[in-house]
C-alpha cells in the first residue's frame, strides 16, 4: 500500500491532482484507513492508464467513462478496446505529423550547415531533390509530403 505522498512522488503529480482524480471517481475501489487514502497496486495501475489516456488527449470525463466501463465488467470490453484504438490512431497521426516537422528541421539544419561551409546556397539548391544524400533526401521528401 502506498500513501498519497508516495504516489505523488512516483508519478511526479501534485497531491491535489490525485485528490481530484479520486473525487472524479477514477479510483472506485480505493481503500481508506481513518479517512486516509491508501493506494494499492490496482490504483497504481489505474493511474498509469489514466496518465496514458490523459497524455493521449482524453479529457477527465472520458477517462471517468472508461473507469466506469472497467467497473461494469467484461461486457464493456468492446467499448474499452474501441477507445484505445481511437486514441492509438490519433497518436499515430500526430506522430507522423511531428515526424514530418522533425524531418524539415533535420533537412534545414543540414542545408544551412552546407551553406555555411560553401559560403552560399547555389550548390545545395542544385542538389534538390534528386541529388541529396540518402538520409537527407528521405527527410526532405517526408517534410514536403502533403
Amino acid at each position: 500500500m502506498y500513501t498519497i505522498g508516495q504516489v505523488s512522488e512516483m508519478f511526479d503529480l501534485p497531491i491535489s491532482t490525485l485528490r481530484y482524480y479520486d473525487k472524479q471517481g477514477l479510483f472506485p475501489g480505493i481503500m481508506r484507513v481513518s479517512g486516509i487514502r491508501k493506494f494499492s497496486d490496482t490504483e497504481i495501475e489505474a493511474l498509469r492508464v489514466i496518465e496514458c489516456l490523459k497524455k493521449s488527449g482524453l479529457e477527465i470525463k472520458d477517462i471517468k467513462r472508461f473507469m466506469d466501463w472497467c467497473v461494469e465488467g467484461a461486457s464493456t470490453y468492446p467499448q474499452r478496446k474501441e477507445l484505445f484504438e481511437t486514441q492509438k490512431e490519433i497518436l499515430e497521426s500526430e506522430i507522423a505529423h511531428m515526424k514530418q516537422v522533425l524531418d524539415m528541421l533535420k533537412f534545414k539544419c543540414w542545408y544551412y550547415e552546407q551553406a555555411m561551409q560553401d559560403g552560399g546556397e547555389n550548390r545545395i539548391k542544385a542538389l534538390i531533390p534528386d541529388r541529396l544524400p540518402d538520409g537527407i533526401r528521405e527527410a526532405y521528401e517526408n517534410a514536403h509530403k502533403e
